[in-house]
């Protein structure tokens, strides 16, 4: 399906570039300014759904020591990268190359390094196991270069303040709707699912493919972003693409598709994508996937207001890349199309139905970024 086909917003629309708007989370620390921040953040997230987060107190010198060891990372040797390779692990954790992941039928041209909360395994990919389900096989240790010992510390702890930027974030959210903050606690607490990837998106000379990643959806709730001053971000809006051009220290926010999901499509995922810088320029970023818990099972429904209720349209699904209520089906299903080699090695079975999936629809394995 292409970009033109998803539901574009039926409100206000992101007018230019400049006009993406910032938010300060920091205003949520004056009483007296709550109802004007949600009121705004309500109608922000209606209309656009993409929004720059200010105020959100992780410290300038964390941050740039977090982009100082991404780009470290992806200058170790190729050999060193590929000892921490993803498809080492069934938990999806790990260092994929350029080309390595799929959207919408063509290789992203990027390489990441993904993780996630460190965590231990709970089931081995190959036994049968009553008490965990196959998608527990996601939860598991992340792989760290050993040639980069700093890394692991600075990744653990960026998962942690962001983790609580996030929770915070996502309260606000709730009373904006006019749900109690605590609404969604359930759906986030331990053992969590959150994910995390550092990115390099190289320069491509003029002919060569500039797809950084194709036009997609995050499957989260949130997706919190850090980019530097390339730029490349683009977000759908009925006015066509529209650039995300860098903030410095502020985290581009966007919806994913399981809160649409919980508020009945009342908020919608946004369809964004990434262009690629050109020749002799690297573009990078840090994303943080703040993502529904395995234990909860299902992405409950929010009983709205009247009167935003009435404008919830129902969550748009893809029927080539169906979105699912129940948590671990629909977090192993983004995880297998995003990384089929993964998926090949240690989920035969799904990766047969993927596989017959493809051909009922005429064409290769579709895989899906986040």
């Amino acid at each position: 399906m292409s970009a033109a086909a998803w539901a574009l917003p039926t409100h206000e629309d992101i007018e230019s570039a400049t006009a993406l708007p910032v938010i300060d989370l920091s205003e949520l620390d004056d009483p007296a300014r709550h109802d004007a921040f949600h009121q705004r953040l309500a109608r922000i997230a209606r209309d656009t759904g993409f929004f720059y987060l200010e105020g959100h107190g992780i410290d300038t010198r964390t941050i740039e020591e977090l982009e100082r060891l991404t780009r470290e990372t992806f200058t170790l040797p190729a050999a060193a990268k590929e000892r921490i390779a993803i498809r080492n692990t069934p938990h999806f954790r790990g260092y994929t190359g350029v080309g390595g992941e799929i959207t919408r039928l063509r290789p992203d041209q990027r390489e990441q390094i993904d993780f996630g909360e460190e965590l231990p395994a709970v089931r081995s990919i190959n036994a049968v196991d009553a008490e965990h389900p196959i998608w527990w096989a996601l939860q598991g240790p992340n792989q760290w270069p050993a040639e980069l010992p700093a890394l692991k510390p600075a990744v653990l702890d960026w998962l942690d303040q962001t983790r609580s930027v996030a929770e915070r974030l996502l309260q606000a959210f709730l009373v904006a709707l006019g749900q109690s903050a605590q609404a969604l606690d359930a759906l986030v607490a331990a053992p969590r699912n959150h994910r995390f990837k550092i990115i390099r998106y190289p320069g491509q000379a003029q002919g060569q493919s500039d797809q950084g990643v194709g036009a997609h959806k995050d499957g989260g709730l949130l997706t919190l972003l850090l980019q530097d001053d390339v730029g490349g971000l683009q977000v759908l809006s009925s006015k066509g693409w529209i650039d995300v051009p860098p903030r410095r220290n502020a985290f581009v926010v966007n919806i994913g598709e399981m809160l649409e999901l919980a508020t009945n499509g009342y908020l919608r995922a946004n369809v964004h994508r990434v262009i690629s810088p050109q020749s002799g320029v690297d573009r990078y970023s840090i994303a943080y996937f703040f993502s529904p818990s395995l234990h909860a099972e299902e992405i409950p429904l929010l009983t709205l207001p009247e009167a935003l209720n009435e404008q919830a349209q129902g969550p748009e699904s893809d029927p080539e890349n169906p979105l699912f209520r129940h948590i671990g089906t629909n977090a192993l299903k983004g995880r297998i199309r995003s990384h089929l080699d993964v998926a090949e090695r240690f989920y035969p079975e799904q990766f047969r139905l993927l596989q017959e999936q493809a051909r009922a629809h005429g064409g290769p394995l579709q895989a899906s970024a986040y």
